[in-house]
């Protein structure tokens, strides 16, 4: 039987994209399947779609963040909402798919979002919080900055977010199974199902 594939489509500055990260983990596993990473310029997508963040009523804002921290006490995660949000994001894009060339990126990712999500550090937004990451991976920061402005990932990173609106991708967390998308972080049981019947 050929092996499952999830298609993950994330962006670092997406809160739901932290809380899907840990919970596809499980499925993942539970199944044997492959991820297969997408980082995504959200910026990107959301002006393409004409879509302003934070351009919500203050209240559904508040209850956003409210539940927030029920998604992060329902599944034990140390997630607190950064004091600077957002954050420019596409160094940390480039970061992880240059560490991917190391054989390192699903670790880097797991760096990234804890240092964001977890210890409000905004640092992440340019290489001073990047490269230590990288270092704490045997990957020096001069290594994993070279590569993150190089030519090639600077293209891979627009063809991955380019190939997202061709996918029909509008927010993140999205999932791709089959040709079927899932979007946000509370599809997990779709998900699941879509595995179990594949």
């Amino acid at each position: 039987m050929p092996q499952k594939i999830i298609e993950f489509y994330w962006e670092v500055g997406s809160t739901n994209s932290y809380f899907a990260w840990h919970l596809i983990k499980p499925i993942v596993a539970r199944h044997t399947a492959r991820l297969v990473l997408h980082p995504v310029n959200l910026g990107f997508v959301f002006r393409h779609h004409n879509y302003v963040l934070m351009e919500e009523p203050p209240i559904k804002i508040a209850n956003r963040l409210r539940d927030l921290d029920r998604w992060a006490e329902r599944h034990d995660l140390p997630f607190r909402m950064p004091d600077t949000f957002p954050i420019k994001t596409s160094r940390a894009l480039r970061a992880s798919l240059a560490m991917r060339q190391f054989s390192k990126e699903v670790e880097f990712i797991d760096a990234l979002m804890a240092a964001y999500w977890e210890r409000n550090d905004a640092a992440v937004a340019d290489y001073t919080g990047l490269r230590p990451l990288a270092e704490a991976l045997g990957v020096s920061g001069d290594e994993l900055e070279q590569a993150a402005e190089s030519d090639t990932v600077r293209q891979m990173l627009i063809d991955s977010t380019n190939d997202a609106l061709e996918r029909g991708i509008f927010g993140v967390p999205s999932f791709v199974i089959d040709g079927e998308l899932y979007w946000g972080k509370d599809r997990m049981e779709f998900i699941d199902d879509a595995l179990k019947n594949d």
